[in-house]
């Protein structure tokens, strides 16, 4: 998988533009608002790590002061650790505050575990409030031992999603009749969360939260974006120039060392595929029939 993570660091290295980026040396308070349970929030002595709690009372979220419409997103997470069955960390974006019944929405659920059992890893693609297209992965190392980044690449013709630069899902747009669900035209925030999911997170609800345990922290540190800001009522979020590497040509497709990173966690990684869910959708959603290596 080597090959596949330098390809994607020089390719952002290649049209990085600082200028663009949001700074991950600046405060937690210049990129982002507390949703709820401000107490359940905390940052390091040196602002840069910050931890949302979870407890039998509440959990905490926080989300970005901007709107975003296509670019690159990442941030460092460190999960739950010990027994964390039943207890959600979500990061995602999503085009409402709350789950509006038009939103558009793309997700990093992390589903917690009893102890020495996997977490598992969950994405789902939301257009006008119409979801059910998840995924399920293991991943191939202990999200609570260290910081990992988890990043989401969204343009005109592609969304990917990416674990320390490893493509693990590629959702294609090709501008087909027959391809009616792809997230492109609702702005964004970025959000992320830690709350209660006992009644479905692990193994369908079997397993439920030990509070004994609580709180429960999830960690996060190096948030970093280079995406179009949306400005009302309309800004130009497309780009045909090198100013945005992530709406060019190399941003459309997986590279050949990208491709061999993804058919590796398609072979050895996935739990649960929608799109191989017949029983679920005797007629498979159309998007299932677009190819993610093309």
């Amino acid at each position: 998988m080597e090959k596949g993570v330098l390809f994607i660091a020089l390719l952002i290295s290649a049209f990085y533009s600082s200028s663009e980026a949001a700074d991950s040396q600046t405060s937690f308070e210049d990129n982002f608002s507390i949703m709820w349970s401000e107490d359940h929030f905390k940052t390091s002595e040196d602002g840069q790590t910050w931890y949302l709690s979870l407890d039998k009372e509440t959990g905490c979220g926080f989300q970005t002061k901007q709107r975003y419409r296509f670019g690159w997103f990442s941030m460092k997470l460190k999960l739950v650790g010990g027994d964390s069955a039943g207890v959600v960390t979500a990061y995602y974006m999503c085009s409402e505050n709350g789950a509006g019944p038009e939103r558009d929405e793309l997700d990093f659920e992390f589903l917690g575990n009893r102890t020495g059992q996997p977490y598992l890893i969950q994405t789902n693609v939301y257009k006008n409030g119409v979801g059910g297209r998840e995924m399920r992965h293991m991943l191939w190392f202990d999200p609570t031992e260290e910081f990992h980044s988890y990043s989401i690449l969204w343009n005109n013709h592609q969304i990917v999603f990416f674990v320390d630069e490893v493509p693990i899902r590629v959702f294609k747009n090709n501008g087909d009749e027959k391809n009616d669900f792809f997230p492109s035209e609702k702005p964004m925030y970025l959000f992320s969360s830690i709350w209660n999911a006992d009644e479905w997170a692990t193994r369908g609800g079997l397993e439920k939260t030990d509070w004994k345990r609580a709180p429960f922290v999830s960690s996060y540190k190096d948030f970093s974006v280079e995406g179009c800001q949306w400005e009302d009522p309309y800004p130009a979020c497309v780009s045909t120039t090198t100013k945005n590497w992530w709406d060019q040509y190399k941003a459309w497709h997986l590279s050949d060392s990208q491709k061999m990173d993804y058919a590796w966690v398609q072979r050895n990684l996935v739990i649960y595929d929608y799109c191989k869910d017949n029983e679920r959708y005797p007629k498979l959603p159309g998007e299932c029939s677009l190819s993610p290596w093309e």
